[in-house]
């Protein structure tokens, strides 16, 4: 009688068929067992407490444009170039003016030049600028400011190279509010300017 000698006699050897699947038993055993120590070491209590970034602010160089929300300016370029109908308005995100004012704030320029960019990429396009004041003052000075309002946007974007002739300004006065009246956030949003593609 001969022994295998490489073999522990006392342990049987497995069955034929439990030899061929054994790699893949001890491959998931071990990847659960690194699976639970991964998920106890997340658990852990003395782990310290992830710090929250601070929030990043928007480039200057990369305004959130008029078009749908969060459209960025591709919004603008995309219908330019598209086919869709005209006319279209787009809201400006950001060019909003202090209470009475008709002045451009500085945080408001980039964005005005990027419409400019896009406007430039596409000579034959008309807009139209509607200029908006909240519903605080008179009727006749309200449109009388935001008449102000759209034309300081037109000479922005007619001193960034845009065709005075393809801009035509006007004051919506305090009709059509995007937001409410009754609140400080609401009259800031609601001191706007509109653009209006009339012509491809």
């Amino acid at each position: 009688m001969t022994l295998n000698r490489d073999r522990n006699p006392r342990t049987p050897p497995p069955p034929a068929g439990l030899r061929r699947y054994l790699p893949w038993i001890i491959g998931a055993a071990a990847l659960l067992i690194i699976l639970l120590l991964l998920t106890r070491c997340g658990s852990r209590n003395d782990v310290a407490p992830a710090v929250p970034a601070e929030p990043v602010a928007p480039a200057a160089t990369e305004p959130v444009l008029p078009g749908d929300a969060a459209s960025g300016v591709s919004g603008l370029d995309a219908y330019l170039g598209g086919t869709e109908a005209a006319p279209r308005t787009f809201a400006f995100e950001r060019v909003h003016f202090d209470t009475g004012s008709s002045t451009i704030r500085p945080q408001d320029r980039p964005e005005i030049q990027a419409v400019a960019g896009v406007l430039n990429r596409y000579p034959n396009a008309r807009v139209r600028l509607y200029g908006y004041a909240d519903a605080r003052g008179g009727d006749a000075a309200n449109r009388t400011l935001a008449q102000a309002r759209a034309d300081v946007v037109r000479s922005a974007l007619t001193a960034a190279g845009v065709d005075a002739r393809r801009i035509e300004a006007l004051s919506g006065g305090e009709t059509n509010p995007v937001d409410s009246n009754a609140t400080a956030g609401g009259l800031a949003e609601n001191r706007r300017t509109e653009l209006v593609v009339v012509q491809r």
